[in-house]
């Protein structure tokens, strides 16, 4: 018996050791994840914006951009009317103090070259142009902010509610769709606004018609091709505009597809985000209730 204690004792010391040693190596490994992890973080795009407001941690994001404190275009404004905002400028970035700064490949390409001239990391983030981009995008920020459990969890929720609308569009016979926005523009096949359209069931007129990425769609064209479902850019609440009078033209008012009711685009198809599918959501209700 004093024997078979003192094996049991001797192997309870070696497994609590071993447990001491985990633990250490455990805490090592959160506290270099930790220093990793950036801590003020500068959004300066409107898009990169909404993905950070996602996934970073409390206290991570120091300020985005000034758009974000735009119902129009930032289905997350209350969240980011709590930040401070930027316009981009070079000078404004640098008195933040961050130690990563967010932005598009494609905007504020000045003061992207001047922090770069300063050490400063830069994450640029390529526009969404559909709805597998928006798993990329999740993705390319969870590693950004080292908040990739975080982004891996959002992934997960976003591909269950896109399995449960392709299921509910599924009844539905394809029809077309166009997209018109002001001064007549249209998005094209390469575009996150036509995959909002197939998630829904909708060909898109643009694409059908040879538009790549977008361009002027004439009224005329719109007119005659008569399209099932009519998507229209939102109109502004300031008053009549010249670049949106065409949304109002008795022309486009004449074909079928405005009788029976029109639909918007809003901030949630602006940049590819999980909100996207709230768009699609939308689009097949109106077509549930007959509109």
């Amino acid at each position: 018996m004093p024997q078979n204690r003192a094996q049991f004792m001797s192997g309870f010391r070696r497994a609590f050791d071993r447990l001491g040693l985990a633990c250490i190596l455990l805490a090592t490994s959160l506290h270099a994840a930790a220093a990793d992890m950036p801590q003020r973080v500068v959004s300066m795009n409107i898009c990169t914006d909404q993905l950070a407001l996602m996934l970073a941690a409390p206290g991570q994001l120091v300020s985005v951009s000034f758009l974000a404190h735009d119902p129009a275009y930032s289905p997350l404004v209350e969240a980011a009317r709590k930040l401070p905002t930027n316009r981009g400028a070079a000078e404004d970035i640098v008195l933040l103090q961050p130690d990563l700064v967010l932005a598009g490949r494609f905007t504020t390409s000045a003061t992207v070259e001047m922090l770069n001239r300063l050490d400063i990391p830069v994450s640029r983030f390529a526009p969404e142009n559909s709805l597998d981009d928006v798993e990329r995008a999740l993705e390319t920020m969870g590693a950004a902010l080292r908040r990739e459990d975080e982004a891996a969890g959002i992934i997960d929720q976003f591909r269950a509610d896109r399995a449960a609308l392709e299921e509910r569009v599924a009844p539905f016979a394809r029809e077309t769709a166009a997209l018109y926005f002001a001064r007549g523009f249209s998005s094209g096949r390469v575009s996150l606004s036509n995959d909002i359209l197939a998630a829904a069931g909708l060909d898109n007129l643009a694409a059908e018609l040879g538009f790549e990425f977008g361009g002027q769609l004439a009224l005329e064209t719109l007119v005659l091709n008569n399209p099932e479902r009519l998507i229209l850019g939102r109109r502004s609440t300031a008053g009549w505009s010249e670049a949106k009078a065409l949304l109002d033209h008795p022309a486009l008012r004449s074909i079928p597809a405005y009788a029976r009711g029109v639909s918007f685009s809003d901030a949630d198809w602006v940049c590819g985000t999980p909100h996207v599918l709230q768009a699609v959501m939308r689009l097949i209700e109106a077509r549930e209730v007959g509109h």
